[in-house]
């Protein structure tokens, strides 16, 4: 799934055609990606297909690639529940996040990029700095994912981007609950613009090293908000 396919998902403005099931997978999945159906959600077929004025079968074929992706629990003959997400299922979820980007990082900075490329994590990153200026943090956390998203995207390995995509939507609903619980991320940006300047120096070994460490902070992070405020699944 490419960067774009994901953030159509988060968008509910995209102008993408979409046959039924797709779009019906789509708005489930960003109802749940922001909150608007919170862990432990329970509806059934017929109500999801009320709420989006479809017919049960999409939707039924929406909450099977849900389930898939380990976002909701299909209920046989009840529709879906919106699974939580543990402090436990972070630290896994980190675990594989760093290992998959990291080496991401190190394919990138590997192959090369094109100039257009390189601006937009350029870009990505300018957004993230302004966004801060303006203490803009759901605008910062949005140019984080986008940067995160074109660094596996460029990587070139097909297989690899569909897993950090699926990890990081697991992820997401977390991210945005303790966004206002962390410390200002001035750090992440310097973290993403060393990046950066591995991948254009052609150095692979810094840019997988770098990046590595850059996950492994934002994950202990995560985890000691969750434990800090007692939130065990959300």
């Amino acid at each position: 799934m490419s960067s774009e396919t994901v953030q159509a998902a988060r968008n509910p403005d995209a102008k993408v055609k979409l046959a039924l099931p797709d779009r019906a997978y789509r708005e489930i999945k960003r109802r749940i990606l922001e909150n608007d159906m919170p862990s432990g959600t329970i509806m059934l077929e017929s109500e999801l297909a009320e709420l989006l004025d479809m017919s049960r079968t999409p939707i039924r074929e929406a909450l099977i690639r849900l389930s898939n992706e380990g976002m909701v629990e299909v209920r046989p003959r009840h529709g879906m529940r919106v699974l939580p997400v543990s402090k436990d299922d972070m630290i896994e979820i980190y675990d594989i996040l760093t290992a998959l980007e990291a080496q991401a990082a190190e394919l990138v900075a590997r192959r090369g990029l094109s100039p257009e490329q390189l601006a937009e994590l350029n870009d990505a990153v300018d957004e993230m700095d302004h966004a801060l200026a303006n203490d803009d943090l759901t605008g910062w956390a949005n140019a984080d994912e986008r940067f995160h998203l074109l660094l596996v995207e460029f990587c070139g390995n097909r297989r690899l981007s569909n897993m950090v995509n699926t990890f990081w939507d697991q992820s997401h609903r977390v991210r945005l609950l303790t966004l206002r619980l962390r410390p200002k991320p001035t750090g992440s940006n310097d973290d993403h613009r060393a990046v950066v300047a591995a991948i254009a120096n052609g150095n692979p070994d810094a840019a997988r090293d770098l990046h590595r460490q850059h996950r492994l902070k934002s994950g202990t992070m995560l985890v000691e908000i969750l434990e800090n405020h007692g939130l065990s699944n959300v």
